[in-house]
């Protein structure tokens, strides 16, 4: 076997070695198909990592000579002689074949959720232009734009890829004839070792994972906040964000987002102690604080401050985060120095809370700090409350905990606990802790109890879901040693509950940037390592990222006290047993 130079610490194979050590464990896996369909079909893909995968596929009667013509093929790919680039290799052999029509298939791709679509497509019955799920959804093939939200064809974007893959454009067929959609098995070599793929269902494409322990979630928390620190840059301000089929930047800025995103990126460097995250975490602080944030003098003589947003919105929800980012470094690092701006930016949520109803208004215009809209969104209030509770359990200032306890009645009172927030979530478990009141813990368990179906079937990753299970998990574990509210067990499954923390914890896996689907973007290396929203044509942008890590940094914390929240579990089971309820 041949290496390159050693990278990173490690001998790296070459697309020749990669090959050969490729070939014994698809042989050992691949079926021959079938007739009238090919007996082997087999895709060969490659990139450097700086680049979009070189794809070819080659079919054939005999395997040996498959393999060997589909190797030649991606050598010749990589423009070095006789293959000797390092890089990823992928190889993916068809396992199952179903023929349709055209018009037939454009009516399924009607019914399935955009970037859904995951199989293959052969646009003839003899696999001359054949294209995998990856390369469908990497080139955005299926993607008719964000207001289009099921499949669709994207003539424009096949033409594209299809000139490059098959040196020219693959014919659209008529509505009544023959094509192919298909399925592979597959396996990925990073330069080091095999990976075994998944072949069916969200899971398709990327590799299969063991126990889903700390190592593992520890080694995403570590790549998706160095890609956060990557974005960083001299300035303090983020890259906000990439459309990764086409390497596109995202051109929009959101200074909440930025606040938010430094949060999470604290919360990890808290497992990671990565010294080139701090420094990246101080430089967006810096900005933060420096530029975003703005003091001013309220009507009332006080002194406040808000975050400050384009088009000179103050958001509720933007002095909540900055304070949830300020209270973080403060606790992780020891540093002091924002105590006072942390003050100030508590005293301008202050300022936008209705004393009488405990209600919030969300959104003023900067300077004026005239209201200009009562509402926006839920999450606001949540972010508000959760950001005031992190800032009274480093300070203890009772006036933090008087606005939220406030701002409670109205939550309980107007039910909030419908839209199952996250933010209500972890503000609630907090609140729990200082003011341990029957009806906060009601309102947690409500948050979540009938939520739990859709924890468990959402087919997007929605990263927002563990946050909110990990925030009631946490909870359930201290009401365990409070035998006056052990009664509220009684309105919520925990084994259906943690069934779906788990179930969810394992599909957040479907929205990280696998090498092995990073390969097929426009630029891998770029976005290898970090988090991704599939259905926004796998959309990776800083907020994105965060809501991934601060979920991870969590269930990592689970997993070192899983045996403990599971015991909760068990002996709730048999109280339930014993009561008749059933298992």
């Amino acid at each position: 076997m041949t290496v390159d130079a050693v990278q990173d610490g490690q001998a790296r194979l070459t697309l020749s070695g990669m090959l050969d050590l490729a070939r014994p464990a698809v042989l050992q896996q691949c079926r021959a198909l079938a007739q009238p369909y090919p007996r082997f079909c087999l895709f060969f893909a490659f990139t450097d990592g700086n680049q979009r995968a070189g794809v070819v596929h080659v079919t054939g009667g005999e395997f040996d000579a498959v393999w060997r013509q589909g190797a030649d093929l991606i050598r010749g790919l990589t423009g070095e002689a006789g293959g000797q680039a390092a890089g990823w290799l992928r190889v993916d052999w068809v396992d199952s074949v179903e023929a349709t029509h055209w018009a037939r298939l454009q009516s399924a791709l009607g019914d399935t959720k955009r970037n859904y679509f995951r199989y293959g497509i052969a646009f003839d019955p003899d696999f001359r232009h054949a294209l995998t799920e990856q390369e469908l959804n990497a080139n955005a093939v299926l993607y008719a734009g964000s207001t289009v939200t099921n499949a669709r064809f994207n003539p424009d974007n096949l033409a594209i890829y299809g000139r490059l893959r098959f040196g020219a454009e693959p014919a659209l067929p008529a509505d009544d004839a023959e094509v192919l959609v298909f399925s592979t098995s597959a396996i990925f070599c990073d330069g080091e070792e095999l990976h075994a793929l998944h072949s069916r269902g969200l899971e398709t494409g990327r590799r299969v994972v063991g126990a889903l322990d700390a190592p593992i979630v520890k080694g995403m928390i570590r790549s998706g906040s160095d890609f956060l620190a990557r974005q960083v840059g001299g300035d303090g301000r983020f890259v906000y964000g990439y459309h990764p089929c086409f390497d596109r930047q995202i051109a929009a800025y959101n200074t909440l987002r930025h606040a938010s995103t430094t949060y999470s990126m604290v919360e990890a460097f808290e497992v990671t102690r990565d010294p080139g995250l701090k420094v990246a975490i101080e430089r967006s602080l810096s900005h933060l604080t420096g530029q975003m944030i703005r003091s001013v003098t309220l009507d009332d003589g006080r002194e406040g401050a808000f975050l400050v947003d384009t088009g000179g919105e103050i958001k509720l929800g933007g002095n909540a985060v900055a304070i949830l980012a300020l209270v973080k470094h403060c606790e992780v690092t020891g540093d002091r120095r924002h105590w006072q701006l942390m003050e100030k930016l508590a005293i301008g949520i202050s300022a936008m809370q209705d004393t009488a109803s405990g209600g919030f208004v969300h959104v003023l215009d900067f300077p004026g700090l005239k209201v200009k809209q009562a509402f926006r969104t839920i999450y606001y209030d949540g972010e508000a409350a959760f950001g005031l509770m992190r800032l009274y359990g480093l300070t203890r200032d009772p006036r933090w905990l008087a606005i939220v306890e406030r701002a409670f009645d109205y939550f309980i009172r107007e039910e909030h606990w419908r839209h199952h927030d996250h933010w209500l979530g972890y503000c609630v478990n907090e609140l729990t802790r200082y003011r341990p009141e029957e009806r906060y813990f009601r309102f947690g368990l409500q948050n979540v109890a009938g939520y739990l179906d859709f924890v468990t079937e959402r087919i997007t990753t929605f990263p927002t879901l563990l946050e909110i299970m990990m925030a009631a998990r946490d909870m359930l574990v201290r009401m365990r040693a409070m035998p006056d509210l052990h009664h509220l067990f009684g309105s919520i499954d925990l084994e259906k509950f943690e069934r779906a923390l788990e179930a969810r914890a394992r599909h957040l896996l479907n929205g990280f940037f696998w090498p092995e689907m990073a390969m097929f973007f426009g630029n891998p290396a770029r976005i290898a390592g970090s988090f991704f929203i599939r259905h926004q044509a796998f959309r990776v942008r800083i907020d994105d990222v965060e809501h991934y890590l601060s979920g991870y940094v969590a269930y990592l914390r689970h997993l070192a006290s899983s045996e403990e929240f599971h015991d909760l579990v068990v002996a709730h089971g048999r109280a339930r047993i014993s009561a008749g309820q059933g298992v």
